[in-house]
């Protein structure tokens, strides 16, 4: 059984057990967040919601928060002594699907 979530934006296929890094939520580590399923697969049976199918969520364990690797960003304009390097870190959250359903 395997389900697509949405969270933060983007989509994600995931099963139970399976860790994910999404975008960074607003929760405490240990707690419990639901995610709306858009689609659901148990074997021949597939449901999918107009978008999301209706008293069903993925239920997941939040692991950990960190931030990702970092992106150099470096920006110039030839002849005009112009220069500009930045760099970024994406924070995301690892967690873990408990149930779907």
């Amino acid at each position: 059984m395997y389900a697509i979530i949405v969270t933060g934006g983007k989509q994600y296929k995931v099963e139970v057990g399976t860790e994910i890094e999404v975008e960074k939520l607003d929760s405490e580590i240990g707690t419990n967040v639901d995610f709306d399923v858009l689609m659901m697969a148990d074997g021949d049976t597939v449901k999918i919601g107009t978008p999301v199918l209706a008293g069903v969520k993925a239920q997941a364990e939040v692991l950990e928060h960190g931030k990702g690797k970092k992106v150099i960003v470096f920006k110039y304009k030839p002849k005009k002594d112009y220069r500009k390097k930045q760099g970024h870190r994406q924070p995301y959250t690892k967690v873990k699907i408990l149930s779907i359903g």
